[in-house]
């Protein structure tokens, strides 16, 4: 387990920050032990629940290219046919997974291949489950060609709380399935859109790991 480069600055301010607030608190301010005590609990565990959200956990790379994979920790929030429109202009199977503040937040490419195309689109900031998110949102656009010559498109979509969104590749480069490609900081959601004749492999409510959880599998 390793802290996601996204988060060293963020953590290594709070932490001179907090360790001032609690100093000054201890020693220059008239206050009583308990509210020195209170403070620094707080300031500990204020920490600690932002070290977690930035963890980077390691996990074996997967090597199945018959296999889609979560692109990210979360739960699976839409299984629907929608048409992709802006790139693919056809009817695709949309799986949403909605990653809390509390999942990894690392973002994983589902399959190994090409990016042939990608997009930051500025946008709005809904709570990332409303149903307009996907296409009001601050996001990207993301599409994989496989070797297979299936070309499968995703997007990182900003919430309410996630004010953020990294990313680490560009048109033309090579991604390897489970490789990092991507963050989205505090809360958010990732769409992958994949063929119709692919076999869904997840449902509504499951639970998923970037990198580990297959969610679907293309058409032998």
């Amino acid at each position: 387990m390793t802290i996601h480069k996204e988060g060293r600055s963020l953590l290594f301010w709070m932490l001179i920050i907090l360790a001032v607030i609690n100093f000054a608190i201890s020693y220059l301010a008239p206050v009583e032990k308990l509210v020195i005590n209170l403070v620094l609990i707080g300031s500990i565990l204020l920490y600690l629940a932002i070290l977690q959200f930035f963890r980077n956990p390691a996990i074996p790379v997967p090597n199945d290219h018959e296999l889609i994979y979560a692109p990210a920790d979360g739960k699976v929030v839409v299984i629907e046919n929608t048409v992709e429109e802006e790139y693919l202009k056809e009817e695709r199977i949309q799986i949403s997974i909605f990653m809390s503040p509390i999942n990894v937040h690392v973002n994983r490419s589902p399959v190994s291949g090409i990016l042939k195309y990608f997009k930051y689109h500025p946008g709005k900031y809904l709570v990332a489950w409303h149903p307009k998110s996907s296409l009001e949102n601050d996001r990207t656009s993301l599409v994989i060609e496989h070797p297979s010559g299936v070309q499968l498109m995703m997007r990182q979509i900003a919430g309410a709380m996630a004010r953020r969104i990294k990313w680490y590749v560009k048109e033309g480069d090579p991604v390897t399935q489970g490789a990092e490609f991507g963050f989205i900081k505090f809360g958010s959601r990732v769409d992958v859109f994949v063929p119709l004749d692919a076999e869904i492999l997840v449902d509504i409510n499951q639970k998923t790991k970037g990198g580990i959880t297959p969610i679907a599998k293309f058409k032998s």
